[in-house]
């Protein structure tokens, strides 16, 4: 309120966006390898790819090789609510923001565009912003710059080798004076008796179904009170 207003002349004076402006997406053709990630990935179903496979012709000593062929990418704008997931998917950086935003169109079926259009909006993607001051290097710089690893040297002989000359029965004598005596075995009487555990000792005491007293027989409780009972 306490300023004056500046007015951009627009379309005359583009405006100033920052790199991240999500304008539209752009497509670099070279780098795409039609892995469908991004088609599938896509919440809104906008990307539309067709591909065919094509044979190489086979290098010397080699077999032929096939590879898949870029056909049609189209991105439906009308349909895209701008979220970046493909571009965030892409394993092969095809995909880029630009900051461009001038496509709209009268009939909101144009808004289909194929990859010769975005392939023309790859020129206007702006390079990516330098590194903070201090911030740790990338990881693939810093893989790249590791000293390649060391061979492995076998490992030297011990001292008390035989000679090469000396016989298979001096070797044979070597290892067993090397080997430690073995213990003498225990005497097995002198061992002490284990138990068994108090399940296997009332293994007994349960009754085995079928068993049961008859009906006309004497009951349990009265073969208790009998003579053994009075004693």
């Amino acid at each position: 309120m306490l300023r004056k207003s500046e007015t951009q002349q627009y379309p005359e004076v583009h405006p100033d966006l920052p790199a991240r402006s999500r304008g539209v997406i752009a497509l670099v053709e070279e780098n795409c390898t039609v892995c469908m990630l991004c088609a599938r990935e896509c919440p809104d179903w906008c990307i539309y790819i067709d591909s065919h496979k094509e044979t190489l012709p086979a290098p010397e000593g080699g077999r032929p090789r096939a590879r898949n062929v870029l056909d049609r990418f189209a991105i439906d704008f009308s349909l895209c609510m701008y979220c970046g997931i493909c571009i965030e998917v892409c394993p092969f950086d095809a995909l880029f923001w630009s900051p461009e935003f001038e496509y709209a169109e009268y009939d909101i079926r144009d808004l289909l565009h194929e990859k010769d259009r975005l392939g023309e909006w790859a020129a206007t993607v702006p390079p990516p912003p330098a590194h903070e001051v201090g911030a740790e290097p990338p990881k693939e710089l810093s893989a790249a710059s590791r000293p390649a690893p060391a061979r492995r040297t076998a490992p030297p002989a011990p001292a008390n080798r035989p000679a090469a000359g000396t016989s298979a029965a001096q070797d044979a004598a070597q290892e067993t004076a090397r080997e430690p005596e073995a213990e003498p075995v225990k005497n097995a009487e002198s061992r002490p008796r284990r138990e068994p555990p108090r399940a296997m000792r009332d293994i007994r005491s349960i009754r085995p179904p079928g068993s049961l007293p008859k009906k006309n027989g004497p009951s349990s409780q009265e073969k208790k009170d009998g003579p053994e009972g009075e004693r």
